[in-house]
């Protein structure tokens, strides 16, 4: 029998964290735990506003499904997953976190680290990006002092946005990543992306609403720049259209629903020639663990939860000057306490 255990938890953001939807100081999440026998597996969820997923909701579903979730025979993480889609449906970060305990557990029980569980070998993996929130050029400069990396990720949409980015430019020769969340209107996006060309920008994420179809493809006829789509594809449900409208897919475990749903959806993006990120919800340590025994199959990293929070759940996950990400290659995730 299955024992179901949570804890919330309220983590500091080192700098406060703005974007195109708001701004926060603090990471709301919740970490759960599958134990089975003396092992246990651990799942990671954050609460985030603009998805309408909040801990207290996530802790009620916990509550109130829990006798239901300890009577489940795990027999393996693709059947469980399943079950939990079933039995929460709607609820794609809280079956996320459920999903992630599931694969631990079960990769804990084999004796395995998960990459290698999942057929994967540790190699020829991308760095992760840091990213800069939005914020203003001074402190974009400060940020690149305080905080050296290959790759930057910096958030935009809040104005004076070319104005940023070429602060960020001035500041270092890292690779440069623009991420709008939905921030732009068209008529930014037309007079913006020339210039982010300009900027040597290597890649845009979300410019527009994901209802802007249109618009986007308008966009994309004269945009040189590899387009990523992230709140536009949430889930299976989104992904045949936006292979056909952008360069790629950012796959957050969250957005998702977990591992399995991630393993299917990076299997059709491949098949399609597109590209794969693998981002966060600025979760901490458990979070980012299990995301990154994704990393093989990733063209882009976007891991940087970890770094972005000042106090952080857990241990077994390390990152290089390089941006490269270690991992405790212990059986499961790796993760311990």
């Amino acid at each position: 029998m299955l024992h179901l255990a949570y804890r919330p938890y309220n983590l500091p953001f080192e700098y406060p964290f703005e974007i195109s939807k708001g701004m926060k100081t603090h990471q709301p999440g919740l970490l759960v735990s599958l134990g089975l026998g003396r092992l246990a597996g651990i799942g990671e969820a954050t609460e985030i506003a603009y998805y309408n997923v909040s801990v207290a909701e996530m802790i009620a579903l916990l509550e109130k499904n829990k006798p239901v979730i300890e009577r489940y025979a795990l027999t393996s993480p693709e059947r469980f997953w399943h079950f939990l889609h079933h039995l929460l449906p709607g609820h794609n970060f809280l079956v996320s976190a459920l999903d992630i305990a599931g694969w631990d557990l079960w990769a804990r029980l084999k004796q395995q680290p998960l990459y290698h569980l999942l057929g994967l070998k540790w190699q020829d993996m991308p760095p992760t990006d840091y990213t800069i929130g939005i914020t203003t050029v001074e402190e974009i400069k400060e940020r690149v002092k305080a905080k050296p990396f290959p790759v930057y990720k910096l958030k935009v949409g809040g104005g004076d946005d070319l104005a940023k980015v070429a602060a960020l430019r001035e500041a270092t020769s890292a690779e440069i990543r623009v991420d709008a969340n939905e921030g732009w209107t068209f008529e930014e996006a037309v007079r913006l992306v020339p210039e982010l060309r300009k900027l040597n920008v290597s890649l845009l994420e979300q410019p527009l609403h994901r209802d802007m179809k249109e618009e986007l493809l308008q966009l994309r006829k004269n945009c040189t720049i590899p387009v990523i789509a992230d709140e536009a594809c949430c889930d299976e449900r989104d992904l045949q259209q936006c292979i056909n409208l952008y360069d790629g897919i950012n796959i957050k475990l969250s957005k998702c629903g977990g591992i399995t749903p991630a393993l299917r959806m990076i299997g059709e993006i491949k098949k399609a020639g597109k590209k794969v990120m693998l981002g966060s919800m600025s979760e901490s340590i458990p979070g980012a663990t299990a995301l990154a025994h994704l990393l093989p199959l990733a063209d882009y990293a976007d891991i940087d939860g970890p770094l972005l929070l000042k106090e952080n759940t857990g241990k077994g996950l390390e990152y290089d000057d390089a941006g490269n990400i270690s991992i405790n290659n212990a059986p499961g995730t790796g993760v311990y306490f």
